[in-house]
């Protein structure tokens, strides 16, 4: 048998800091793995997710954006948005253009890049715009997923399905400490996900450990704790912004991964004309930390 090699590289994705953020994987050229393939390596390397970029000709890259498949250690993701902006950020480093477009299960999503005050490339998704879905009426229930009491949940606010390609239950908790003392189960999360329309369960609350930030957020599933969400980042935009959380075209900040020492800072904004939220927009910066060789 002969040895394939793979080159790929590892970034630390909603960070500017090496070691701190969301990390990612992303495979340069995945033409010759097959899909089982793409998973195996995706539990070899054992991320919340790992990215295999397909190249094409480059009229059908022009058109349609550059493949990527998204898999997290047990499934392929129609959309997720750390792997996204991490997978744009290597494009963007490779080719040297400010807008990357990306032809992803969910379709073609755009990330367009900036350099801040530092001089540091920050990537900013265009996501679909927000679906609101269903409002969760059982509290009790989803206090116990959470570990928590029910008068911990903010009773001001929804918890409400949002989905921007990935659909999240927003859960809107009342205090810093509650959130960092969740008990989560995943068995009970799980079995109680399936009775509703969200995948996963997104918790939020206004109080935070950084003035600059807008809100703190935990995601919990079931490949453990999850450093950053991009994809919940868009969700809880158009959330924030429905509800009155955050104003309409507002810059904000979630930070998240605090409890597990991965801090990351998630910015978004979202437009809301006549009742209706549009133009969700979820950025963050990238570092790479490591290249490597798989030989399978």
């Amino acid at each position: 048998m002969v040895a394939r090699a793979f080159s790929y590289v590892q970034l630390d994705v909603f960070s500017s800091t090496p070691l701190e953020g969301n990390m990612l994987a992303v495979f340069h050229d995945a033409r010759g793995l097959s899909d089982a393939e793409m998973q195996a390596i995706a539990r070899e390397t054992n991320l919340s997710e790992t990215t295999f970029i397909v190249p094409r000709d480059a009229a059908t890259e022009a058109r349609d954006g550059v493949k990527v498949r998204i898999f997290t250690v047990a499934e392929e993701l129609e959309f997720a948005g750390h792997p996204t902006l991490g997978t744009a950020y290597v494009l963007h480093q490779r080719d040297k253009k400010d807008q990357v477009e990306l032809d992803l299960r969910v379709g073609k999503i755009p990330v367009n890049f900036t350099r801040d005050e530092r001089g540091l490339a920050f990537g900013e998704m265009r996501q679909r715009d927000p679906e609101f879905r269903q409002v969760h009426g059982d509290r009790e229930a989803i206090a116990r997923v959470a570990g928590i009491s029910v008068s911990d949940l903010n009773a001001d606010l929804p918890v409400q399905t949002v989905s921007t390609g990935m659909p999240f239950a927003i859960v809107p908790v009342r205090t810093l400490n509650a959130i960092r003392n969740l008990r989560f189960s995943w068995q009970a999360a799980s079995e109680y996900l399936a009775k509703t329309d969200a995948k996963f369960l997104y918790f939020v609350t206004r109080e935070t450990e950084e003035p600059s930030s807008t809100l703190h957020a935990r995601m919990i599933f079931y490949n453990g704790e999850d450093p950053a969400t991009g994809s919940a980042g868009g969700c809880c935009a158009g959330w924030a912004v429905q509800h009155g959380v955050v104003e309409s075209e507002a810059r904000a900040v979630i930070e998240q991964g605090f409890e597990m020492k991965r801090a990351s800072r998630i910015h978004f904004r979202a437009t809301k004309n006549n009742g209706t939220v549009t133009n969700v927009r979820v950025g963050g910066h990238c570092v790479q930390v490591a290249e490597s060789t798989l030989r399978i």
